[in-house]
């Protein structure tokens, strides 16, 4: 078992440019993951130069629903294509190993299908996503939240597959489905890219808990994630001007990788 390991950071993040510098240079961690902030290319030279300087690879997290790129939402057409324009940018200019994006959220898997099938000229994954997230009047439902609809999605789009194994343990907790065995069945879907964090093993909705501040098996998890190439580390950050909790999950992910071969 073997990953690319990845630092998961967001393109207005100028605070942890020098911090994500040294820890590479010391070998903690392989590539960025950038989530591209709508309407932030300002930052692109920034990231750009963090490249030059240490020669660090960068992957794209496309902006998602709070950001205001939702596939499903028919109303926002124009808006998602705008947003995909901007993501084609940061994707061409940091030669991006992978870009991913969220089907959507309360609109209709169709509608996802539709508009994705409309993004050109660049090669993406999408992401399976929890069943329900919570929203200010309640909760809304997830597109792309079950095996059948992430299975259409890549059948129909064409595009690569990115298994967040917290959206697939709440998912399946929210199903009545046990969250180990939903987690190796979309792993036969031969995803390419892991996103991993910690949460409570029951858990319906989503977080972003540091390894071990939970209760997931994560060893077990390791042991059903095969195949695919990268591994994000989407864990909280605890401080705006260093990385070391991130440093501190890294340690932890490459021992329990050690102990999993």
């Amino acid at each position: 078992m073997s990953y690319k390991i990845g630092l998961k950071l967001w393109s207005l993040n100028e605070n942890y440019i020098a911090p994500a510098k040294e820890l590479y240079e010391c070998g903690e961690y392989d590539y960025i993951e950038l989530y591209t902030v709508p309407n932030s290319s300002q930052m692109l030279p920034l990231w750009k130069n963090l490249a030059k300087d240490c020669g660090v690879k960068f992957a794209i997290h496309a902006p998602h629903f709070s950001s205001g790129l939702d596939f499903s939402n028919p109303n926002k057409q124009r808006y998602n294509l705008e947003l995909c324009e901007q993501v084609k940018r940061y994707s061409g200019e940091l030669e991006a190993v992978y870009t991913v994006f969220h089907p959507g959220i309360g609109g209709s898997i169709d509608e996802s299908v539709r508009q994705m099938k409309m993004v050109k000229n660049l090669k993406f994954a999408i992401e399976n996503k929890p069943y329900i997230v919570p929203m200010d009047n309640g909760t809304a439902f997830c597109v792309g939240a079950d095996f059948l609809s992430i299975k259409r999605i890549l059948d129909e789009v064409g595009c690569e597959f990115c298994l967040d194994a917290g959206h697939a343990l709440c998912s399946a907790n929210y199903q009545g489905l046990n969250p180990y065995e939903y987690i190796a069945k979309l792993n036969e879907l031969n995803p390419r890219i892991y996103h991993l964090s910690d949460n409570d093993e029951n858990a319906k909705l989503d977080a972003h808990m540091h390894f071990g501040d939970g209760s997931i098996d994560l060893a077990r998890v390791l042991k059903l994630l095969c195949g695919g190439e990268f591994l994000a580390i989407e864990t909280i950050k605890d401080s705006k001007d260093n990385l070391d909790d991130f440093a501190k999950d890294c340690s932890i992910l490459k021992l329990l990788i050690k102990n999993t071969k």
